[in-house]
This record gives structure tokens, C-alpha cells and sequence, in this order.
């Protein structure tokens, strides 16, 4: 491990100096790293596990559902507005999950559309020692009636969670992933 974080520091020592050197009012971190250019996409942070946070391809609608469902498993309360409509069992067996590594927080990382037309987000709950990872899926309802369609909902759909793993072990697996791609399915 010595050896990969000495790799690691001398070839990002350039980089460092040359960030220190750029100074300005905000210290290191150049401007166009801080804000997108005109025409140019928001940046988003990157969890090392789960990719790109943020909602990726899909609607704010979309990205603010998931984040509303996410909230209601960190409450672990059964009656939150965000979880309040999931099957009692799913909802009661994801619930005890979370609780055994009892996550300080959560992120919902980029999205994308299925070819079903559901939603998909990869998540993550972090824990003081132990995190979750997996991945949501959510899915918009038109509402119809008979003379007309109107505004529809977004509805969970599923959510696939792996098993709880020690925040060492997942940093340990975010080094050895050599493709770096944000989007592991997992099923």
C-alpha cells in the first residue's frame, strides 16, 4: 500500500504544484473548476464509489424523487413522504438493513433512463464504519382519465442494495477498479 500511495504522490506532485502556484481568490482551485464556463454543464462531485454525483441524464423531477425516497430510509421512519407508499415489507426489510451500519448520510449518484422507461440511480448510505451500496430505480405514472392525460407522479419502483461493507473494504475496491466507470449494475 506504501508503494501505490508513493506512486500515487509523485505523480500527482506536478499537479499540486502547479495548483499552488496558480493561487487567486480562492486559493488553489482555479475558477473553471469552481463554476462552468458559459454553454458549458455543471460540474458535479464525485463519489469514489458510486461515480458522479448529481442527476446525470434524467429530469430535476426525477433526481428530487430519489433524493426524497433516499431521505425517508435515512429517517427509518415508516411514515416519511418519501417511503410512505413502498410495499410495508420491502420498506420494513430495507429499514433493518440500514440500521446495522447506521448511515450518517446518503448520495444519489448520476442517473439514467432504462430502456423500460424507468429511472436508476446508483446509491450509497455512508456509515461511521460501514456503507451500503446499490442502485434505485423509480419510474413516472401519467394519470389518466378519460377524456384527457394529466399530470402524473414519479412511484418507487425497486431498490437492489448489496451487502453492508467496512468503509476500508470499499476504498479498498474503488483502487482496484481499473475501468473507473460510475455505473456498475447490480443484478
Amino acid at each position: 500500500m506504501t508503494r501505490l500511495a508513493l506512486i500515487f504522490f509523485i505523480a500527482f506532485l506536478p499537479v499540486l504544484a502547479a495548483a499552488q502556484a496558480h493561487g487567486g481568490a480562492r486559493g488553489s482551485i482555479p475558477d473553471e473548476l469552481l463554476r462552468p464556463n458559459r454553454g458549458e454543464s455543471p460540474h458535479y462531485p464525485i463519489d469514489t464509489v458510486i461515480g458522479e454525483i448529481g442527476p446525470g441524464d434524467t429530469s430535476d423531477g426525477a433526481y428530487s424523487y430519489a433524493n426524497l425516497i433516499m431521505t425517508g430510509f435515512m429517517s427509518m421512519n415508516a411514515g416519511h413522504s418519501g417511503i410512505a407508499l413502498v410495499n410495508s415489507s420491502i420498506r420494513e426489510n430495507f429499514i433493518s438493513l440500514l440500521e446495522a451500519i447506521e448511515p450518517d448520510s446518503f448520495r444519489v449518484g448520476g442517473g439514467r433512463t432504462e430502456p423500460d422507461g424507468a429511472v436508476s440511480y446508483l446509491i450509497r448510505f455512508i456509515g461511521r464504519d460501514h456503507g451500503i451500496t446499490g442502485e434505485l430505480f423509480i419510474r413516472f405514472i401519467e394519470n389518466q382519465t378519460d377524456s384527457a392525460v394529466s399530470a402524473g407522479r414519479w412511484v418507487f419502483e425497486e431498490m437492489i442494495l448489496e451487502e453492508a461493507k467496512s468503509r476500508e473494504e470499499e476504498n479498498r475496491d474503488s483502487l482496484q477498479r481499473f475501468d473507473f466507470s460510475p455505473y456498475e449494475r447490480f443484478f
